[in-house]
């Protein structure tokens, strides 16, 4: 295999990335990896288990090698980073546009976390710093997350939640939701879906502030504001190399 094309001049890096390379096309067994790559079945062999040590090769249940489940995470993670990036300055905009605090939410497990926001400079706000974890059962990004859900997953996570399934049927129709005092006493909020591809939802976009000024119809004030900004971050996702 001809690597001089692409060569960075680190000999062990550019055969250990030729490796990788080999099963970019699917398993391949020490004797295609020593063909496949031209290196010596040796220095093949020892680089394929080093790698499988760290996660990045695994094997197949014939033995042969494989790409492996580190170089998905390491994926995810500039996924996140992507997003991060794209939504920051929506955030800002939202923000002023609105004059209330902003926030993206990204679900893990039973909870949703923030991880990016943009705060009202002052005034009373609802303030949500980044890495707050907040429960699946209440709040209008937590309608959000969930509504695409399955079926049985959403009949699960309805069990103590402060909304329903009619409520969740309505955020699917409309693409937005709202929220009046579900999490916290005094506060409304409205979201809206980030979508990756296919559809996917991967976050939610989120306004929140004291029921005084979103009154209890926040999404009357704020729907459309949100949903373009939410609309505004995926078809930024859509256009990284049309992978999320």
């Amino acid at each position: 295999m001809d690597n001089s094309s692409s060569s960075s001049g680190v000999g062990v890096l550019d055969k250990t990335m030729s490796v990788l390379d080999a099963l970019e096309s699917g398993p391949a067994s020490l004797a295609q990896l020593v063909q496949i790559t031209g290196l010596a079945r040796p220095t093949a062999h020892r680089l394929a288990v080093a790698l499988e040590r760290h996660r990045m090769v695994t094997r197949d249940s014939q033995g042969r090698f494989v790409l492996g489940p580190r170089l998905g995470e390491l994926s995810i993670a500039t996924g996140e980073d992507r997003l991060l990036a794209v939504a920051a300055p929506v955030l800002v905009q939202l923000r002023d546009l609105t004059g209330e605090s902003a926030q993206l939410y990204r679900r893990q497990g039973d909870l949703r976390v923030c991880v990016s926001a943009s705060e009202r400079s002052s005034g009373l706000r609802d303030t949500v710093p980044v890495g707050s974890e907040l429960p699946m059962n209440a709040g209008s990004a937590a309608q959000v997350l969930l509504a695409w859900e399955d079926s049985d997953r959403i009949r699960r996570s309805l069990v103590g939640a402060r909304f329903t399934a009619a409520s969740l049927a309505q955020v699917r129709r409309r693409r937005w939701a709202q929220s009046v005092a579900e999490r916290e006493q005094g506060v409304a909020s409205v979201s809206a879906p980030v979508s990756g591809p296919g559809g996917r939802v991967i976050a939610a976009v989120s306004v929140s502030g004291p029921i005084e000024r979103l009154t209890r119809s926040p999404g009357r004030m704020h729907s459309q504001a949100v949903m373009s900004a939410a609309e505004k971050i995926s078809e930024s996702l859509h256009n990284y190399e049309g992978t999320y």
